[in-house]
């Protein structure tokens, strides 16, 4: 059987045809630069509810109107495909995602999946319900530093983890107040990036959430209408504490999207850092016992960030191995992200919901 991972040659791979949802600028990021190097896949019709949005996108990928729709469902009765991607806004994820579901397709969502689990979950027992695909794109675990340091840990390399470090550090305040939607998205920090660290420490920790703090620290001056800048406090299972640090207007060295992460062990530590423009870009170091860390060689991958997640999502489909991320074990990021955005409102430290099975 093939598995999510096995190479396949172009002339031996069934292509799965995708109705792409939500074509405004992450979606139209997604036309350029996720779909095109995923050879498995033929996207047949895209979907924007929003019309001047529908026919920006028409226009820029020189599609016919046969193929180009405001509604899903539409869509669905007059193409055939097999699943659905969505890139459309948060808040219309889950009943995007509800409405493939009716008509019979797959789904592979953009994070954050849903704000609360409890939404979340509505998706997940109507997907498993059918027997469908739901699959998160959580980007960030498909590139070869996150791989490589999850693989580490695992290992026991660095021993018992005593404290994990990560820090994110971008200036994305430049824009007009007015022409900059950013500044207005419901907490920028936590729902539009943190999701991707939360994430990314349940991945490489092999470790689940139990509590978290969080604390706002805006300047007076932020153009954000919710938070842009928080430090949080992360209690995760056997004790193992993490310290997060974020901000979307710091003028400090600016960091890769992954952060810079140290997880201190008991033998020795680990650095890591990536997500930059390609793979090339990761680093992980390892020092053991006094050691200064020195890198590691890591995985080399053909695929990687969301185009490695398409051809999961493509290959679940088809019968191959289930993604990574499916809606299901991706519901404790959600949880963290929930109970973080909640400590910022009450200031309090908040329990986060424990979901149960295995961390993935």
């Amino acid at each position: 059987m093939v598995t999510a991972d096995s190479p396949q040659t172009p002339s031996t791979v069934p292509r799965t045809r995708l109705i792409h949802v939500g074509l405004g600028g992450w979606g139209g990021d997604w036309e350029r630069n996720a779909i095109p190097p995923v050879t498995e896949v033929d996207r047949v019709a895209i979907v924007d509810a929003h019309e001047p949005t529908l026919r920006a996108a028409q226009e820029a990928l020189d599609l016919p109107d046969e193929v180009c729709f405001t509604s899903l469902t539409e869509a669905a009765r007059a193409v055939e495909a097999e699943g659905v991607i969505v890139t459309a806004p948060m808040t219309f994820h889950v009943p995007v995602a509800m409405e493939a579901f009716d008509a019979g397709l797959h789904v592979l969502v953009e994070k954050p999946f849903a704000g609360t689990v409890a939404e979340a979950r509505t998706a997940v027992e109507r997907a498993e319900e059918l027997g469908l695909v739901l699959q998160v794109s959580q980007n960030y675990r498909f590139y070869p530093g996150a791989q490589k340091a999850r693989e580490l840990i695992a290992a026991g390399a660095v021993g018992d983890l005593s404290v994990v470090h990560v820090d994110f550090r971008r200036w994305d305040h430049d824009a007009p107040v007015e022409t900059y939607r950013h500044y207005q998205f419901p907490h920028p920090l936590i729902y539009d990036m943190a999701i991707h660290h939360f994430d990314l420490l349940r991945m490489t920790t092999g470790r689940e959430a139990v509590s978290v703090y969080a604390k706002v620290t805006d300047p007076p001056w932020s153009k954000y209408t919710e938070e842009a800048s928080a430090v949080l406090v992360v209690e995760l299972e056997g004790g193992l504490v993490a310290s997060y640090r974020g901000s979307w207007v710091s003028r400090a060295p600016q960091t890769f999207w992954d952060g810079e992460w140290t997880f201190d062990g008991q033998d020795g530590y680990l650095t890591l850092t990536g997500r930059g423009d390609g793979p090339a870009d990761d680093e992980v170091r390892l020092g053991l016992k006094g050691e200064v860390a020195t890198p590691v060689e890591l995985p080399a991958l053909d695929l990687w960030g969301r185009s490695a997640g398409l051809r999961q999502f493509a290959r679940a489909i088809r019968g191959g191995a289930a993604p990574d991320v499916t809606g299901r074990s991706n519901l404790g990021s959600i949880a963290l992200m929930e109970a973080a955005a909640k400590s910022a409102e009450t200031g309090k430290v908040e329990p986060v919901e424990q979901i149960g099975g295995t961390v993935a």
